[in-house]
């Protein structure tokens, strides 16, 4: 009896051509390849964890909503990499312009450049784009599957924890962050839907 060879775990390249590709789920398995590393690299920039939790799911988003634009010129983790280090310092350049009780609002990508970074806005026509923004982010919102609502809801307007959410919601914090990461890429998948919506 011959013993069952293991599957190949896929290549980076493999994986990115299938997610441009549309094929679901995929990016979810670079998500749990990277996590832990691109974790400990923000977390050099942004010491507390449930902040630096939430830029790494900032930079999974983007990343996701950019993977189009990625071309293999370098390696993926050191493309992802950069998007982090990016987001961790804006977020803490930020921090002292921004109320202590995070208010829902994603930036808009509009407004980053291809490695996350934050381009100059203060136009009208900027503002009316966040105002469509707003609208578009409270739509998506609505209608989310009710445990990614409650996930995140308690993340950006209670400011809660992930373990007080997994302790509210009765659930491992694993499942937190997935649903918090999911409800937030449904919002992104909604930026991108050419309507709007």
């Amino acid at each position: 009896m011959t013993a069952r060879s293991q599957p190949e775990r896929p290549s980076d390249s493999q994986l990115i051509l299938r997610a441009q590709n549309g094929e679901a789920g995929v990016f979810d398995l670079l998500v749990q390849r990277y996590r832990s590393r691109v974790y400990r690299a923000v977390t050099r920039i942004i010491p507390d964890p449930a902040t630096a939790e939430d830029v790494v799911q900032e930079s999974f988003l983007k990343a996701y909503r950019y993977l189009g634009k990625f071309r293999g010129d370098s390696a993926f983790y050191s493309w992802l990499y950069r998007i982090a280090i990016n987001t961790a310092k804006n977020d803490r350049s930020h921090k002292g312009r921004r109320p202590a009780s995070v208010e829902f609002e994603e930036t808009p990508m509009e407004q980053l450049d291809s490695t996350g970074v934050m381009m100059e806005q203060s136009n009208p026509e900027a503002l009316a784009r966040s105002q469509e923004l707003g609208d578009l982010i409270a739509r998506a919102v609505d209608e989310m599957q009710p445990e990614y609502r409650q996930a995140l809801l308690l993340r950006e307007l209670e400011g809660m924890s992930y373990e007080e959410i997994a302790n509210v919601m009765d659930c491992p914090i694993g499942t937190v962050r997935s649903r918090i990461f999911r409800a937030r890429m449904a919002i992104s998948e909604r930026q991108d839907a050419p309507d709007g919506g």
